[in-house]
């Protein structure tokens, strides 16, 4: 299957409807750490007492949090990546949009926040590599 490339006007047009997603991801993100040290903190507690079960059902309950959320996650990277457009970043809100430049492949780079598309990037360089367009 062909990879989809976007002119920068296709691109922008889908800022609005990517600002909600990742922010959506980005809290998402946020969530799923508080849960991964709460995890990390309780496990921590039961191995100081000996590996006793006590603690065992919210050690459950909050797996099951972790797990709800994770699955939520990756559907909200999938929703991205269905409109074509690559996540590199959930925490940053980074997102690359392949797109042509003279012919050759690049990405179109853009970050929640930023105002409008206004970077791009050879497909090795990264974020680091960003040029003004």
């Amino acid at each position: 299957m062909r990879q989809r490339h976007f002119t920068l006007e296709e691109a922008s047009a889908l800022l609005p409807r990517l600002t909600e997603l990742l922010e959506a991801l980005r809290a998402r993100s946020r969530e799923r750490q508080e849960l991964e040290r709460t995890l990390a903190e309780r496990y921590q507690h039961r191995v100081r007492g000996n590996g006793q079960v006590r603690g065992g059902e919210e050690l459950v309950r909050v797996q099951a949090q972790l797990d709800a959320v994770m699955t939520e996650l990756n559907e909200q990277v999938a929703a991205i990546q269905a409109l074509g457009v690559e996540v590199k970043d959930p925490e940053q809100g980074l997102v690359d949009f392949p797109s042509l430049r003279d012919g050759e492949e690049i990405y179109l780079c853009w970050r929640l926040g930023e105002p409008t598309i206004a970077w791009w990037h050879a497909l090795d360089t990264g974020f680091a590599g960003r040029q003004p367009l």
